[in-house]
């Protein structure tokens, strides 16, 4: 696959720095794509970089206006500084991806079902840092996706807009078939009937598919509470009591299949 970095190169190192932040507006030659009938972009930031190697690979449902600003931010950073498009846009992945808030709900998810164990590290902490060999990070639509000028969260739904169905097989589809292997962590159920309908066409191996986690956004709070046992059932909101079972099945279940991929 082409990193599109080269192509946005120019675009990129003009961004000024200073500019970026929650106020970021991509520039026109940032934009990859648009439907306007349902309001949709889709900006180009630098999540091109694929790890071959990985053991696990984390999907998202597409990068926040925070990932991306991080990941153009992390991308400049290193072009300025001399590097290449590959290194740069490595660095740019790892630094950008899951970033925020979302890191820590999301290490702590990981703990929780045992990928720590399976990876043989302490914390899934590492994979950001000294073990960054083991995962790679993605999202079902790769590029980031808004909706009406906020971050897109489902709607409308990728497998019916053909625009988003096009950069859904296009761009993480091919990407996937390159780590045939890795067991693959959907977070969210956006980002898991994305992989189910991956499994569909052939990108990926169904059987290899860990869904559950709930997608670790500041709006998932509660449920993430819950999903990690820092929540009581008897003290959860009438809005999310009603999936307790459903969170409980699933974190059951990622646990007993984490444990047979290391019988």
């Amino acid at each position: 696959m082409t990193n599109l970095l080269s192509s946005y190169i120019s675009a990129v190192r003009a961004i000024d720095a200073n500019d970026l932040g929650d106020r970021l507006s991509f520039p026109e030659n940032l934009i990859m794509d648009r439907d306007v009938s349902v309001g949709l972009t889709i900006a180009y930031a630098p999540f091109d970089y694929v790890n071959d190697q990985a053991k696990i690979v984390i999907v998202g449902i597409t990068p926040g206006l925070q990932q991306a600003t991080n990941a153009l931010q992390e991308a400049k950073r290193k072009l300025d500084a001399g590097e290449g498009v590959d290194a740069a846009s490595r660095a740019a992945k790892t630094f950008a991806s899951f970033s925020g808030a979302m890191r820590s709900s999301l290490v702590a998810m990981l703990d929780m079902v045992g990928i720590n164990r399976y990876l043989g590290i302490a914390s899934c902490s590492a994979l950001w840092n000294e073990r960054t060999d083991l995962a790679h990070w993605t999202s079902a639509l790769r590029y980031p996706v808004f909706a009406n000028g906020r971050d897109y969260a489902g709607e409308p739904n990728m497998l019916k807009s053909a625009l988003l169905q096009r950069h859904l097989k296009m761009y993480t589809g091919e990407e996937l078939r390159r780590l045939p292997n890795a067991v693959l962590i959907p977070v969210g159920t956006a980002a898991a009937s994305a992989l189910e309908y991956l499994g569909r066409l052939n990108f990926v191996d169904p059987a290899l598919i860990f869904s559950g986690l709930p997608h670790p956004s500041g709006a998932n709070a509660e449920r993430i509470a819950y999903f990690l046992g820092r929540k009581a059932r008897e003290a959860l909101s009438i809005k999310t009591v009603g999936s307790a079972s459903k969170l409980d099945q699933a974190r059951v279940v990622l646990q007993q299949r984490v444990v047979a991929l290391m019988a």
